[in-house]
This record gives C-alpha cells, sequence and structure tokens, in this order.
C-alpha cells in the first residue's frame, strides 16, 4: 500500500459476473438496453416500499447464483450495503442466505466500500469468491432523507434522482479472468460545510476531487492513463464544476471524465434534475454498461469513483453539515 492506494500486485482478483435489477424509471433511460433485469413495479406486491427494496436485493443475489449454476456454499462471503437506517435492506436481504455476511455503509460509495474489502479479502488470500451488492429505492431514501412522498414537495433545481435498482458484482480469484480490480485508493470524509441535503453534488464534489488527486500521486499517473473516469453520483452540475476546478490544477480530464448519475437517465425527458444518485446508481451503471463495454474492449482502463453523502436525517435536523467521501477502484482489461 502506497498512501491511500492498495495495489492489488498478483493480478489475482478479477470480475466473474455481474447482475443488475433496474427499477421502471431506470428502465425507460438510455441504458436500457444493458440491465439484465428491468421491474415493472417498484412495489412488488409489498406492504411498504422497504420491503420492496429488499425484496428486489435479494433478486439480484439470487439471480446471481443461479445464472452461474452456484449455490450458498460457493461464495465465501456477501459485502452489500444500502441507504437505509441500520443498512435493514441489506440486513434483511441476507437473511434468505446461508452466506457469512457483512454490512457495509458509505452512502452512495458502499458499492466502492464492498469492492475494495471484497478485493483485499481475495488478494490476501483470504477468500476465493465473493458477491459484492448495494441497492436503493427512490420511494424508501426520498421519506428518509428529504421529504415524505405524499407532501408532493416542489424538487429544487439541483436535487437528483435516487435510484431503483440493486446489483451485485461477482469477484474471484482466477488469473484467467479477463477484467481485473488492480489497485483502490481509499477516500477521507472531506466536508466544506454545505448543510443542504437537495445538493448532494456540493457535498461530495469536494471529496471526489481530493480522491482523484491522490490516486494520481501515488500511482504517478496521468489522466490519460485511462480511457474513463467515472464518477459515482456528481450530477451534471457538479460534474462539470469539478473538471473547471480540476483543470485550474493542471488536471485535464474533459474527455474522459463522465458521472454514472448524467449517464443513467435522459435529464431532460425524465425530469431527474442533475440527474441520478443512490447506493444502486454506480453499481448499475458499472454492472451493466461499463463491464458490458469493457468485455468489447471499448473501455480498457476505467477508474470508478463512487461517491458519497455520509448525512443522516438526524443530523439533518440538528442542522449539521454533509460530509463527502469518494472511493477510486482501478479497472482494466488485461
Amino acid at each position: 500500500m502506497i498512501n491511500q492506494t492498495i495495489f492489488f500486485s498478483n493480478n489475482n482478483v478479477g470480475i466473474a459476473d455481474t447482475t443488475t435489477i433496474a427499477g421502471p424509471k431506470e428502465g425507460e433511460g438510455p441504458l436500457k438496453k444493458y440491465f439484465h433485469n428491468i421491474l415493472d413495479d417498484d412495489l412488488l406486491n409489498q406492504k411498504s416500499y422497504e420491503k420492496a427494496e429488499t425484496k428486489i436485493h435479494v433478486a439480484a443475489i439470487r439471480h446471481m447464483l443461479n445464472k452461474n449454476g452456484m449455490t450458498a456454499k460457493d461464495i465465501d462471503c456477501v459485502f452489500a450495503g444500502d441507504l437505509l437506517d441500520e443498512i435493514i435492506v441489506s440486513s434483511y436481504a441476507m437473511r434468505e442466505f446461508d452466506i457469512p455476511f457483512m454490512g457495509l455503509f458509505n452512502a452512495c460509495a458502499s458499492f466502492a466500500e464492498a469492492l475494495i474489502v471484497g478485493s483485499s479479502m481475495i488478494h490476501g488470500g483470504l477468500m476465493n469468491r465473493v458477491i459484492c451488492s448495494t441497492s436503493s429505492h427512490f420511494s424508501t431514501a426520498e421519506r428518509q432523507f428529504r421529504f415524505p412522498l405524499e407532501l408532493g414537495t416542489q424538487r429544487t433545481p439541483l436535487s437528483q434522482w435516487t435510484v431503483t435498482g440493486a446489483g451485485c458484482t461477482m469477484l474471484e480469484n482466477n488469473p484467467e479472468l479477463p477484467i481485473k480490480l488492480t489497485c483502490a485508493t481509499i477516500g477521507k470524509v472531506i466536508d466544506y460545510g454545505v448543510k443542504d441535503a437537495n445538493d448532494m453534488g456540493a457535498a461530495m464534489l469536494p471529496a471526489a476531487m481530493d480522491t482523484l488527486k491522490t490516486h494520481l500521486k501515488d500511482t504517478h499517473r496521468n489522466p490519460d492513463y485511462y480511457d474513463l473516469i467515472l464518477t459515482g453520483d456528481l450530477g451534471d452540475a457538479a460534474s462539470r464544476l469539478m473538471k473547471k476546478l480540476l483543470k485550474k490544477e493542471g488536471i485535464d480530464i474533459e474527455e474522459i471524465h463522465d458521472d454514472c448519475g448524467v449517464l443513467i437517465f435522459n435529464r431532460e425527458g425524465q425530469n431527474v434534475g442533475q440527474g441520478g444518485s443512490g447506493t444502486a446508481c454506480s453499481n448499475l451503471v458499472f454492472n451493466s454498461y461499463i463491464y458490458k463495454e469493457m468485455l468489447n474492449k471499448r473501455f480498457k482502463k476505467v477508474l470508478l469513483m463512487p461517491t458519497g453523502a455520509l448525512m443522516s436525517k438526524t443530523a439533518s435536523l440538528q442542522r449539521e453539515t454533509i460530509p463527502g467521501i469518494a472511493h477510486a477502484i482501478c479497472v482494466e482489461v488485461v
């Protein structure tokens, strides 16, 4: 490890498979053809949206096992997270599986946290095959972090739309797999004093910049080492601002940067404000669109940087600021 960056130097951490379940609105967006499954109804005949999100998370893990002909005994551990209090969706989902479980929370950066912990376990020889999964749901996140949907509150211009869905990445100790996780930079908690729960991009932007600069320094790389530098869910305005601020510091990512929150929706046509957000945002985009395009070798080197706003409803009611975090994972076709 150099500073904040872990190097998986023996090239043994590979992506064995991915699976995604997208909500109805996500299924109407530009990435529709890449998702493995698209829901017709995001309530799924459940009594609450929290129960529906749990059902989606269970379905994503079960689909991963079934499509690979595996049982619970074939998986060493599931690393999972979500946005709700005490990560209840992930915990309740894992009641359905006889698999060791570690619950993780870094808000919308939880997918990155899962990939880093899972990769480290494999790289260190402690585990052979793991599943990294996250989920989120528009209707559960909105009433926890902002307003009850029944209130019909007008959305602000800088707000984002929490992605409904769940996805899994199965990592495996297998040198033959074509796509590897080669290094990862662990982010720091950065707080610039943002208090607006409807402006997540502003809260997460400083952390994304800090992690990217640290990653480039630790690896002695220039941005053009990558075909794509992909943030998690900064949204359109914060993504454009990040490119401008980095350019002033001599780091030009103008032609190679994109954001999962921008990619997953048609912003104008779907009325989603600055784009998507949520624990499932970077997960769905990476495990569908990015992974398939890496298999096709359109992208060969991708820096995935899921971002998270480390808030809670209690902290917001107490007028606390919103710290941000971002982790970076280098994914390469080798």
